[in-house]
């Protein structure tokens, strides 16, 4: 059966992103203002932050990809505030404890992120960006549980306050209210 190019490019568009639903130019502009707006403001309050406590830490990682989710998902549940704030706050505990209990890396990485999915499944807080920040905290051997409260927690609510402002000003619900 011979097929043709049309044909082929329909049926495997989907590895090439073809999945993805179609978003206006005007929603990734909103989108994309909102980011650089938003985690321009997080790091600028986080580092005003640092410099007052003196704090060698004073970001986390892995702020882009929720960053990615607040202003371009905002009606997922992965971006809502209890996702974000707590997944990530639960994950980076979790990472710290495992770098106190678990002295090989290969162990430790893939174990500080399988138990932050466990624990976002029990405490319902499910968000991506959060198992990265597990690796990241056992990747930087973070000891101090200070960590997961600031810059961890800290930049997770900056962030959902920032987006909430920005979202709810461009015509976005943010949060989702229960119905």
């Amino acid at each position: 059966m011979k097929h043709t190019l049309r044909y082929y490019l329909k049926r495997y568009s989907f590895y090439l992103g073809g999945d993805q639903p179609p978003v206006s130019w005007v929603e990734r502009i909103r989108s994309v203002f909102g980011a650089l707006i938003g985690l321009g403001l997080v790091l600028l309050v986080a580092k005003y932050l640092r410099d007052l406590s003196g704090l060698d830490e004073w970001l986390m990682a892995s702020l882009g990809a929720s960053a990615l989710l607040v202003f371009a998902l905002p009606q997922s549940p992965m971006a809502q505030p209890w996702a974000v704030i707590a997944g990530n706050t639960l994950s980076a505990l979790v990472g710290i404890s495992v770098v106190h209990l678990v002295g090989e890396p290969l162990i430790a990485l893939p174990l500080a992120a399988s138990l932050s999915i466990l624990g976002m499944f029990i405490l319902r807080c499910l968000h991506p960006p959060a198992a990265a920040v597990a690796l990241i905290a056992v990747l930087g051997g973070m000891l101090h549980y200070r960590y997961a409260f600031f810059p961890v927690m800290v930049d997770s609510i900056l962030l959902v306050m920032v987006g909430a402002i920005y979202s709810n000003l461009t015509g976005k619900k943010y949060p989702n209210r229960p119905s």
